[in-house]
């Protein structure tokens, strides 16, 4: 399509993401403990854990919504450590969260749009007057918007309120307001939350043909079934730690991954045992 960019811009030789002994604490918790890991270009990242592991914390300090209490996040080289989130996406992340963000009240297109926001050439004045460059700028975001809402698959209504689409449609949307801001590197929350067996197949596909267009993805996912299949390299969290670092057939059989899923118990079994499946 004409004016709409397919691949998020020229690849970069070293890492995307630096995360270096990253450390959040919350008065006496440490939800973070020196978490570690890199993710280059078209990568494929998943970060799981228990529940409470501090894997959304993590995300919340990468994407300026936390301030770490210690180390450093570089992106492209870049120390945007306790930075801005506006700033930080600036540099082109994105991310989507566990709960859906929608604006409910805003048509489906206008929420993909809304994405845009930082990229459209415009201004106050463009938008008082309707300027050439302001329609110019509209008809590119709603041919960018329709670029996206088609490439993760949506099939409802884009004219009517995102809040009338169905629990499935609406994740995509947001996957698809996360693109518009033409990332490099793209942070997903749970995206196979909530989705039926069929729609987890779609997304499985989706992860990959975006990793194809070079833009790095770092998931947290419950979904190990999905994780397995999908993952490149899998970090696993554990109140707060980092316990494993690998592929997903060595973090599968890790010792210290198989004690923080199934307990102590099960650790005499780690030969015979694998990281449960959802």
């Amino acid at each position: 399509m004409a004016g709409v960019a397919d691949a998020p811009g020229t690849l970069s030789a070293g890492p995307l993401l630096d995360v270096q002994d990253l450390h959040l604490d919350f008065g006496g918790i440490k939800a973070v403990d020196g978490l570690s890991f890199s993710a280059h270009d078209g990568d494929i990242l998943s970060v799981i854990g228990p529940n409470g592991a501090g894997k959304t914390s993590a995300f919340n300090c990468i994407t300026g919504f936390y301030k770490p209490t210690g180390g450093k996040v570089l992106v492209e080289g870049n120390d945007i450590t306790g930075a801005r989130p506006s700033a930080i996406a600036a540099r082109g992340v994105s991310r989507t969260f566990q709960n859906l963000r929608l604006f409910g009240e805003l048509t489906v297109l206008d929420n993909v749009r809304a994405g845009m926001h930082m990229r459209m050439k415009q201004n106050a004045f463009d938008a008082l007057l309707h300027t050439p460059r302001f329609r110019r700028s509209e008809r590119q975001a709603t041919e960018e918007a329709n670029h996206w809402l088609d490439f993760v698959g949506l099939r409802g209504d884009r004219g009517g309120p995102a809040r009338n689409l169905p629990y499935g449609e609406q994740r995509r949307v947001e996957i698809a307001r996360a693109l518009a801001l033409g990332p490099r590197l793209l942070l997903l929350d749970e995206p196979a939350a909530g989705l039926n067996h069929g729609e987890k197949l779609e997304l499985l596909d989706l992860l990959r043909r975006i990793s194809a267009l070079g833009t790095a993805l770092v998931l947290i996912e419950h979904d190990m079934g999905l994780v397995m299949q999908v993952s490149r390299r899998i970090v696993v969290l554990n109140f707060g730690k980092q316990i494993a670092d690998g592929t997903p057939e060595e973090v599968r059989r890790n010792p210290a991954v198989l004690e923080a899923y199934l307990g102590k118990d099960e650790e005499s079994h780690a030969d015979e045992t694998e990281v449960p499946h959802d």
